[in-house]
């Protein structure tokens, strides 16, 4: 009697581990078929603010540390959003004035500026015209449908097609880059130009 327990017993302690597993895995299952199903985070609506303040028939200055006017932007209508505190405007119009006494004046249909004015990007007739200090130096005229501006750095860019004019002198490119500080030039792409001889 002893011994066919015995055998019972080694027969049983084979298959003992196979048992476990078996319990061990039905035991996970029932878990996981009867936990509580995390709610789903809510999905966030928050979109971009509208603007906190419009503005119509408009003129904004800007002045330097010693009251000197550096630049005016007059305006359609625009509207100011605080998220960015950026001010978009519609028919604008811009006349800055360098610390050398340069005067740049812009135009577009629609325009985005930064707070103080010193970055603006201009879309739809953008146009750009570096007033001459003496009589001797021909205006300088940036035109296309967007012109990136920074008329106190004197800088324009464009990475799309673009006419420049000098004089009687004609340019255009797909791309443009103008450091009037280090007086670079870069034209990119298809660039044409027309040279006419000084009189």
């Amino acid at each position: 009697m002893t011994s066919l327990l015995r055998r019972g017993w080694d027969g049983l302690s084979i298959y003992l581990p196979v048992l476990l597993m078996a319990l061990l895995a039905l035991g996970t299952w029932w878990l996981v078929r009867n936990a509580p199903v995390p709610q789903a985070s809510p999905v966030s609506t928050l979109e971009r603010p509208g603007p906190d303040y419009f503005m119509n028939h408009f003129s904004v200055q800007n002045f330097g540390a010693s009251g000197q006017l550096e630049s005016e932007i007059y305006g359609q209508a625009a509207r100011h959003y605080p998220d960015s505190d950026t001010l978009e405007i519609d028919k604008m119009r811009m006349h800055s004035v360098a610390t050398n006494g340069q005067a740049t004046r812009a135009s577009a249909d629609r325009a985005l500026s930064n707070a103080d004015g010193s970055e603006v990007q201009l879309f739809g007739h953008a146009v750009v015209i570096r007033e001459p200090l003496g009589a001797a130096q021909p205006p300088l005229e940036f035109r296309g449908d967007f012109l990136h501006i920074w008329p106190r750095k004197e800088q324009v860019r464009s990475n799309q097609p673009v006419s420049l004019a000098r004089g009687k002198d004609h340019f255009t490119a797909d791309t443009l880059e103008y450091d009037h500080g280090s007086q670079v030039l870069q034209l990119q792409g298809h660039v044409r130009g027309v040279l006419m001889p000084g009189h």
